[in-house]
């Protein structure tokens, strides 16, 4: 998996976050039902990081190696810091790790 891919991937799986989160939050709301915001953000990041996840590994017919797994729980663990402070924030973070490597 590209750099460029996982971006996609993590792009992909911040803006559903965002758009799910929302559409639960008015169904509970809905239902008088009590949540955390953060949380339930925290969820569906996680949720949709395995859903995005699989369906590349299935529609590109990669194979699930050490390397596939390392990237798939950067995925998670990304989409969930972008659920709960921003994918700009953690774009931004990125670029500076990048920019440093290359020094």
């Amino acid at each position: 998996m590209t750099l460029e891919i996982f971006l996609m991937m993590l792009l992909v799986v911040s803006t559903l976050t965002g758009l799910v989160t929302e559409a639960l939050k008015i169904w509970l709301d809905e239902h008088k039902k009590a949540y955390c915001s953060n949380t339930l953000a925290g969820y569906v990041a996680v949720v949709l990081s395995v859903a995005v996840g699989g369906a590349y590994t299935v529609m590109t017919e990669a194979a699930m190696n050490q390397k596939m797994a390392v990237c798939l729980i950067a995925l998670m663990l990304l989409s969930w810091l972008s659920a709960m402070i921003g994918y700009d924030k953690v774009m931004q973070a990125i670029a500076q790790i990048r920019g440093k490597k290359e020094d």
